[in-house]
Protein backbone atom coordinates (compact mmCIF):
# COMPACT_ATOMS: atom_id res chain seq x y z
CA UNK A 1 0.00 0.00 0.00
CA UNK A 2 1.15 3.40 -0.74
CA UNK A 3 1.86 5.87 2.30
CA UNK A 4 -0.88 7.77 1.46
CA UNK A 5 -3.42 5.01 1.22
CA UNK A 6 -2.20 4.18 4.68
CA UNK A 7 -2.80 7.91 6.00
CA UNK A 8 -6.13 7.73 5.06
CA UNK A 9 -6.96 4.21 6.47
CA UNK A 10 -5.63 5.40 10.11
CA UNK A 11 -7.84 8.97 9.83
CA UNK A 12 -10.44 6.38 8.91
CA UNK A 13 -9.67 4.15 11.27
CA UNK A 14 -9.29 6.95 14.10
CA UNK A 15 -12.46 8.60 13.58
CA UNK A 16 -14.41 5.66 13.78
CA UNK A 17 -13.19 4.65 17.31
CA UNK A 18 -14.02 8.32 18.34
CA UNK A 19 -17.42 8.17 16.54
CA UNK A 20 -18.23 4.85 18.63
CA UNK A 21 -16.70 6.16 22.28
CA UNK A 22 -18.72 9.13 21.67
CA UNK A 23 -21.82 7.26 20.94
CA UNK A 24 -21.02 5.36 23.90
CA UNK A 25 -20.96 8.46 25.94
CA UNK A 26 -24.16 9.23 24.98
CA UNK A 27 -25.86 6.10 25.88
CA UNK A 28 -24.31 5.99 28.97
CA UNK A 29 -25.42 9.60 30.23
CA UNK A 30 -29.20 8.56 29.07
CA UNK A 31 -29.10 5.11 31.02
CA UNK A 32 -27.97 7.34 34.14
CA UNK A 33 -30.75 9.60 33.49
CA UNK A 34 -33.30 6.94 33.80
CA UNK A 35 -31.79 5.39 36.58
CA UNK A 36 -32.08 8.66 38.63
CA UNK A 37 -36.00 9.18 37.34
CA UNK A 38 -36.79 5.46 38.46
CA UNK A 39 -34.69 6.35 41.90
CA UNK A 40 -36.59 9.31 42.45
CA UNK A 41 -40.03 7.65 41.27
CA UNK A 42 -39.46 4.36 43.82
CA UNK A 43 -38.45 7.36 46.50
CA UNK A 44 -42.21 8.71 45.87
CA UNK A 45 -43.86 5.87 45.53
CA UNK A 46 -42.27 4.69 49.44
CA UNK A 47 -43.21 8.23 50.75
CA UNK A 48 -46.96 7.75 49.51
CA UNK A 49 -47.27 4.57 51.17
CA UNK A 50 -45.95 5.84 54.07
CA UNK A 51 -49.29 7.46 55.94
CA UNK A 52 -48.99 7.72 59.53
CA UNK A 53 -52.83 6.53 61.06
CA UNK A 54 -54.41 8.54 63.44
CA UNK A 55 -54.20 7.52 67.21
CA UNK A 56 -57.50 6.94 68.62
CA UNK A 57 -57.35 8.81 71.90
CA UNK A 58 -60.49 7.78 74.38
CA UNK A 59 -62.46 10.15 75.59
CA UNK A 60 -60.86 9.75 79.04
CA UNK A 61 -57.33 10.30 78.09
CA UNK A 62 -58.47 13.48 76.54
CA UNK A 63 -60.49 14.60 79.40
CA UNK A 64 -57.49 14.30 81.32
CA UNK A 65 -55.06 16.17 78.79
CA UNK A 66 -57.25 19.14 78.95
CA UNK A 67 -57.16 19.27 82.69
CA UNK A 68 -53.87 19.15 82.95
CA UNK A 69 -53.01 22.25 80.14
CA UNK A 70 -55.49 23.78 82.20
CA UNK A 71 -54.07 23.58 85.39
CA UNK A 72 -50.94 24.77 83.83
CA UNK A 73 -52.53 27.71 82.60
CA UNK A 74 -53.73 28.35 86.28
CA UNK A 75 -50.28 28.38 87.06
CA UNK A 76 -49.12 30.21 84.47
CA UNK A 77 -52.33 32.95 85.23
CA UNK A 78 -51.94 32.72 89.09
CA UNK A 79 -51.94 36.63 89.68
CA UNK A 80 -55.49 36.86 87.91
CA UNK A 81 -58.38 35.89 90.39
CA UNK A 82 -60.57 36.14 87.59
CA UNK A 83 -58.93 33.51 85.29
CA UNK A 84 -59.23 31.11 87.99
CA UNK A 85 -62.96 31.88 88.57
CA UNK A 86 -63.77 31.53 85.06
CA UNK A 87 -61.91 28.10 85.10
CA UNK A 88 -63.25 26.45 88.16
CA UNK A 89 -66.67 27.98 87.22
CA UNK A 90 -67.31 29.03 91.48
CA UNK A 91 -66.66 31.76 93.08
CA UNK A 92 -63.75 32.48 95.57
CA UNK A 93 -65.80 34.13 98.17
CA UNK A 94 -67.43 30.83 98.63
CA UNK A 95 -64.60 28.63 98.77
CA UNK A 96 -65.26 26.27 95.98
CA UNK A 97 -62.66 25.30 93.91
CA UNK A 98 -62.75 23.51 90.95
CA UNK A 99 -60.90 20.23 88.96
CA UNK A 100 -58.21 22.77 87.61
CA UNK A 101 -57.08 23.52 91.05
CA UNK A 102 -56.56 19.63 91.81
CA UNK A 103 -54.80 18.61 89.26
CA UNK A 104 -52.31 21.26 89.39
CA UNK A 105 -51.34 20.09 92.58
CA UNK A 106 -50.54 16.78 90.42
CA UNK A 107 -47.07 16.26 88.21
CA UNK A 108 -48.76 18.45 85.45
CA UNK A 109 -47.65 16.39 81.82
CA UNK A 110 -46.41 19.79 80.46
CA UNK A 111 -43.83 21.90 82.26
CA UNK A 112 -43.95 25.72 81.45
CA UNK A 113 -40.45 27.10 81.52
CA UNK A 114 -41.88 30.35 80.40
CA UNK A 115 -42.73 31.64 83.56
CA UNK A 116 -39.28 30.25 85.23
CA UNK A 117 -37.47 32.42 82.56
CA UNK A 118 -39.54 35.10 83.23
CA UNK A 119 -39.46 34.93 86.87
CA UNK A 120 -35.43 34.53 86.42
CA UNK A 121 -35.26 37.30 84.39
CA UNK A 122 -37.21 39.88 86.61
CA UNK A 123 -35.14 38.82 89.89
CA UNK A 124 -31.80 38.90 87.81
CA UNK A 125 -32.93 42.44 86.90
CA UNK A 126 -34.37 43.47 90.39
CA UNK A 127 -30.46 42.37 91.65
CA UNK A 128 -29.01 44.52 88.75
CA UNK A 129 -30.96 48.03 89.64
CA UNK A 130 -30.15 46.86 93.94
CA UNK A 131 -26.38 46.74 92.50
CA UNK A 132 -26.45 50.09 90.49
CA UNK A 133 -28.38 52.21 93.58
CA UNK A 134 -25.94 51.09 96.14
CA UNK A 135 -23.25 52.15 93.31
CA UNK A 136 -25.08 55.36 93.29
CA UNK A 137 -24.98 55.67 96.96
CA UNK A 138 -21.55 54.76 97.88
CA UNK A 139 -20.41 57.78 95.02
CA UNK A 140 -23.15 59.99 96.25
CA UNK A 141 -21.37 59.56 99.53
CA UNK A 142 -17.76 60.14 98.33
CA UNK A 143 -18.87 63.26 96.14
CA UNK A 144 -20.43 65.08 99.55
CA UNK A 145 -17.25 64.18 101.00
CA UNK A 146 -15.30 65.78 98.25
CA UNK A 147 -18.08 68.58 98.23
CA UNK A 148 -17.35 69.32 102.18
CA UNK A 149 -13.24 68.92 102.22
CA UNK A 150 -13.49 71.25 98.94
CA UNK A 151 -15.77 73.82 101.08
CA UNK A 152 -13.58 73.57 104.17
CA UNK A 153 -10.43 74.41 101.97
CA UNK A 154 -11.87 77.61 100.75
CA UNK A 155 -13.13 78.40 104.24
CA UNK A 156 -9.59 78.11 105.22
CA UNK A 157 -7.89 80.20 102.09
CA UNK A 158 -10.71 82.91 103.14
CA UNK A 159 -9.26 83.05 106.36
CA UNK A 160 -5.77 83.16 105.62
CA UNK A 161 -6.29 85.82 103.26
CA UNK A 162 -8.37 88.15 105.72
CA UNK A 163 -5.44 87.45 108.37
CA UNK A 164 -3.26 89.05 106.00
CA UNK A 165 -5.29 91.96 104.84
CA UNK A 166 -5.41 92.79 108.75
CA UNK A 167 -1.92 91.97 109.38
CA UNK A 168 -1.25 95.00 106.44
CA UNK A 169 -3.21 97.62 108.31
Amino acid sequence: LFPCQEEDLLNDVCREVVEKWSDSQVVDAKEEKEDEVQAIASMMERQARMVVKPREVSSQEEKQRKAALLAQEAQVHYWCPCFLNCLTGGDEQDGSTGTAMNIGSEKSLFRNTNVEDVLNARKLERELLRDEFQKKKEQDKLQREKDKLAKQERKEKEKKRTQKGERKR
